[in-house]
């Protein structure tokens, strides 16, 4: 079954994402954590670029195990997951969870077995959602499969970066949007948006058939937190 997904961002008035280029400073980017935690997620879900910020690890050494291609799981008890989307098995994380909250790894069957064995050994789990190692071609469909039959996982949060969220949302797998909008402006090129895509993705556009607007609150500071319910075209 599917989660409901909600994908929530804060950005500057001209949709980047990344609070240090905003002007004027310190406008608003920390009501995230607190509006997260509101929205009370089973799990929430980043990308490899994002998920590599957490990282405290290098890449893993060369092993001679072999692996089956098959979920595996440290934990199955927790409260909330941090799921990070790393088809290419790129990241040594040098940890096993992030806030608490455990990791767990979506990867395709082309990863080596000695990233596999050094996701064993710091206690991070992974579970497989594609035959590629594009990250593109990663199933999110069959992602939050899993993360609901194993894990139990009903309400997931999309949190970023902008080729994630536009990967859910071309998949039409988002169902409500918040958007915490801060009274800034970064108003230069080279930032990342809230949804954006690879160059193999650009030309795909997202099933929308409609955004509803729920609900605006003001968080102070003249910053607004806007909450949209999606509607995805049929047989999405």
């Amino acid at each position: 079954m599917k989660p409901y997904v909600i994908c929530l961002m804060a950005s500057s008035l001209d949709g980047r994402t990344h609070p240090s280029r905003w002007r004027p400073k310190g406008t608003g980017a920390d009501w995230f954590e607190k509006i997260h935690d509101e929205l009370g997620g089973d799990a929430w879900v980043i990308g490899r670029v994002t998920g590599s910020e957490f990282a405290k690890g290098k890449p893993y050494p060369a092993t001679t195990e072999t692996f089956p291609r098959q979920n595996w799981f440290a934990r199955r008890d927790a409260n909330t997951y941090g799921v990070v989307l790393d088809a290419h098995g790129k990241i040594g994380w040098g940890r096993s969870d992030i806030g608490g909250d455990p990791i767990v790894v979506v990867l395709t069957e082309g990863v080596p077995d000695s990233h596999l064995a050094g996701l064993r050994g710091e206690g991070v789990s992974y579970i497989f959602a594609g035959k590629s190692e594009i990250d593109s071609e990663i199933d999110l469909a069959l992602t939050l499969d899993v993360l609901n039959r194993e894990l139990g996982v009903k309400r997931l949060l999309v949190e970023g970066g902008g080729v994630a969220n536009g990967a859910f949302l071309r998949a039409g797998l988002i169902d409500e949007f918040n958007l915490i909008l801060c009274p800034a402006v970064d108003g230069a090129s080279g930032a990342p948006f809230v949804f954006d895509s690879t160059d193999a993705d650009s030309d795909r556009r997202a099933p929308l058939a409609a955004m509803t607007l729920e609900s605006t609150r003001q968080l102070g500071g003249g910053v607004l937190l806007l909450r949209y319910l999606i509607q995805n075209e049929a047989g999405q």
